[in-house]
């Protein structure tokens, strides 16, 4: 990345404020739906198993179109994008507050996610073009990260008061006053876009590349309920493989394409790929179903299961200070084996702990160790995948890395789910089955925790964490964001 730096505004510290305020904007986002999952299904009339696409939907959307994000903030201008980005949080939060029924939701989401996918790389590409390379941008990253871990808790807080308070639109709407500060402040605090250098516009990969991963995750949440030998399921997943072999074609052979497919051919970007899509659909699903032990099998008030999460989220927001001092200690390989025991063991704790009265402060140690754990493999796995990845093709690669997190989570949460809901009577039995269900995926996740260390033994030994140095301050534990792979080839 070039260290030249743009034309810098008068007012640094307050666009500083602004970047990070609209990181803490996606954090808050993604989080605050969480503890409104319950009262949601209740009132727009939600299926156990559909439930999940509020969550999904917003994850499969800001997956898919990272890389597009990323390619339009270069070829459009990062002023336009970012304030694009907020403008459509803005207006689907609306939506999303209005809805009346599942599908409108669902809808509102995906358009969240599509704007996450522009704000978080025009965001970052600010930074890193505002604040000259090495301390000052290392500062600066610093404060945008910390915002976003902050955003984590808050939004947990910010979801339980709101729900209990105003009910579940508000959390929807709290985000149309947030987004829509945030672009009045962007129009006088940016420096203008400069014109652009000509360049290709990968549409068509982006488009069959987000139909592939979104059919797919459809395939899943349906098949638990339509049969997974049904003509729908069937007829999705072939459609799936059909759109993710044009993908394939187009990419081959376009000049300028969106996903450079030589790139697979470096044993760590592929690699690290394949770990943090199980880091989502493992560590990053498990939200889900506290939410439901606490909600549903305890009942938790909104307001309460908001506060309960402040442990696990200020966990990791921990660990990924750590785990960035230990990558350059032990190395991100051994860091990575330390963080995925650490996950393991707290996740089998928590399932060994897991009962229908069981008090908070029993599950509280397990919650700690697995949280800790997953900030520390959530630092180190982004400077796993981009080691060895030429200069020139680390934006690209960050891309990868964070669409298979994304992905990752969908694919997670349905497999779980449908887990979940073969010993617990399909969502509809008693507190008892429910418990049995949320300990069964418990145990799951533990598995795929498990897993993970058979791909991080084909990371290359030279990963040591010396040559990829993460400055711990610039990771921060928000799944959907790239920047804690940019910040990792910035130091």
């Amino acid at each position: 990345m070039s260290s030249n730096v743009s034309a810098r505004p008068r007012q640094l510290g307050a666009v500083l404020a602004l970047l990070a305020f609209a990181q803490m904007i996606i954090a808050v986002d993604y989080n605050i739906v969480f503890v409104s999952l319950p009262q949601i299904g209740e009132h727009l009339g939600f299926s156990s198993q559909n439930l999940q696409w509020v969550v999904s939907a917003y994850a499969v959307a800001f997956g898919g179109f990272l890389l597009l994000g990323g390619r339009a903030t270069d070829l459009f201008g990062r002023k336009r994008m970012f304030i694009f980005g907020l403008f459509l949080y803005a207006a689907s939060s609306l939506a999303g507050g209005l809805a009346q029924e599942p599908w409108l939701l669902i809808v509102a989401r995906a358009v969240q996610g599509l704007g996450g996918a522009f704000l978080a790389p025009a965001t970052l590409s600010l930074v890193t073009t505002l604040f000259a390379e090495g301390r000052e941008r290392n500062r600066a990253l610093s404060v945008w990260g910390a915002a976003g871990g902050s955003g984590m808790v808050l939004g947990s807080i910010l979801g339980g008061l709101l729900t209990d308070a105003f009910g579940w639109p508000s959390v929807f709407y709290v985000n149309v006053i947030l987004a829509g500060a945030g672009m009045v402040a962007a129009m006088s605090l940016l420096p203008a876009d400069h014109a652009k250098t000509s360049g290709a516009f990968d549409l068509p990969g982006a488009v069959t590349g987000t139909l592939a991963s979104t059919l797919f995750v459809f395939a899943l949440v349906q098949g638990p309920e339509a049969g997974w030998g049904s003509g729908q399921v069937l007829t999705t997943l072939a459609v799936a493989v059909v759109m993710l072999l044009l993908f394939l074609l187009i990419e081959s052979r376009s000049k300028a394409p969106m996903v450079p497919l030589r790139l697979f051919s470096n044993r760590n970007l592929s690699t690290g790929a394949g770990i943090t899509f199980l880091f989502m659909a493992t560590f990053g699903a498990l939200a889900y179903f506290l939410t439901q032990f606490w909600q549903v099998v305890q009942e938790y008030s909104a307001w309460t299961t908001g506060f309960a999460f402040v442990v696990p989220s200020g966990s990791v927001l921990i660990g990924t200070i750590v785990g960035g001092k230990w990558a350059t200690r032990f190395g991100v390989r051994n860091t990575l084996f330390i963080g995925l025991t650490m996950g393991v063991a707290g996740t089998v704790a928590l399932a060994l702990t897991l009962t229908q009265d069981v008090s908070y402060w029993v599950l509280a140690p397990s919650l700690l160790l697995l949280s800790l754990g997953q900030g520390i493999v959530f630092t180190t796995m982004f400077a796993a995948a981009t080691t060895g990845v030429q200069a020139q093709d680390q934006g690209i690669g960050s891309g990868i890395a964070t669409t298979g997190q994304q992905i990752g989570g969908a694919v997670g949460l349905a497999v779980l789910i449908a887990i979940a809901n073969s010993v617990n009577g399909g969502g509809t039995g008693d507190t008892a089955q429910l418990t049995d269900g949320i300990i069964t995926a418990t145990w799951a996740i533990a598995v795929g925790i498990a897993l993970t260390f058979l791909v991080v033994l084909n990371l290359s030994k030279r990963t040591t964490g010396t040559d990829d140095h993460i400055d711990p301050a610039l990771s921060e534990p928000v799944p959907g964001t790239p920047e804690p792979v940019q910040a990792a080839h910035t130091s």
